[in-house]
């Protein structure tokens, strides 16, 4: 196995100390804030070490390749973006607080995310559609890294899918500008110009998250060992699920247990780290 190390400030005495609780017995740097410890072991007192320094670490296959991979799958808001896109657009009618207590209730699994999305629409209705323009245009950043990754998966073929609970109006948009080959997400009712504080259809939920993933697997032909999955919240861990390498992207408690790997501290990028 490797051992990964990657941090924005990773410190030799920090690697050599790794290095020896890991047995491991080469260190290899891969970028600037990255290092491989190669003929490495799980061993006592390296996520408490890694921790105490802040520092993300893996342990992966030797043999994992990155163009062995064929499918993408992430999460949008605090995942892809750093925004949660319902909290600005609340935001908009000075009901962010209450909003936002909401999403960070449904995100860590304390409530049943349905009638989460139920409750904060509700408090929306009647705002203006061009709110979600605006929400696009002065407030989503791509997280650290997204576009590496995104175009680093295009290089070696690997089809990208984006999953939300969020919105056709932003992952549209998304789409076009990041080159995605699939999105699903909410779409929201309109009428007149203004939210209706409805969803039309079904909800993306977890278990559409996940039903869609499955979908686009069996038109790609492929299997559960060539998925990549990506997600911070409750309602991604359904989804996750059905990928051989999951990613917790700064995510929440329940999902950093259940994931394959979590990445707290470097971007999105440093996913490509744990892959040859």
């Amino acid at each position: 196995m490797y051992l990964i190390i990657q941090g924005g400030g990773v410190e030799t005495t920090d690697l050599k100390h790794l290095a020896k609780l890991a047995g491991a017995n080469g260190i290899e740097q891969i970028s600037p804030e990255a290092f491989r410890l190669r003929n490495a072991a799980p061993a006592a007192g390296i996520a408490e070490a890694c921790a105490k320094a802040r520092l993300d670490h893996a342990f992966v296959p030797e043999d994992r390749r990155l163009a062995d991979f064929r499918l993408l799958v992430m999460d949008m808001d605090s995942t892809l973006i750093t925004i949660e896109t319902i909290d600005e657009l609340a935001d908009m009618v000075g009901l962010k607080p209450q909003v936002a207590t909401i999403t960070a209730q449904a995100m860590r699994g304390e409530i049943e995310y349905d009638e989460s999305l139920r409750c904060r629409l509700a408090l929306l209705k009647g705002l203006d559609e061009s709110a979600l323009v605006r929400v696009y245009d002065e407030r989503l950043p791509l997280s650290p890294g997204a576009e590496r990754l995104l175009a680093q998966a295009k290089n070696h073929g690997i089809k990208t899918l984006l999953v939300s609970g969020g919105f056709s109006q932003v992952t549209d948009r998304l789409k076009s500008r990041l080159g995605l080959d699939y999105t699903y997400s909410n779409k929201l009712g309109i009428v007149a110009g203004k939210l209706t504080g409805e969803v039309l259809g079904r909800i993306v939920n977890a278990d559409a998250k996940r039903d869609e993933l499955i979908r686009v697997r069996d038109e790609l032909r492929i299997d559960r060992g060539q998925i990549i999955a990506v997600g911070d919240g409750a309602n991604d861990l359904k989804f996750m699920a059905e990928a051989a390498v999951s990613v917790a992207y700064r995510a929440k408690p329940v999902v950093r247990e259940k994931a394959v790997h979590a990445i707290n501290y470097v971007g999105l990028d440093g996913i490509l780290n744990l892959f040859n």
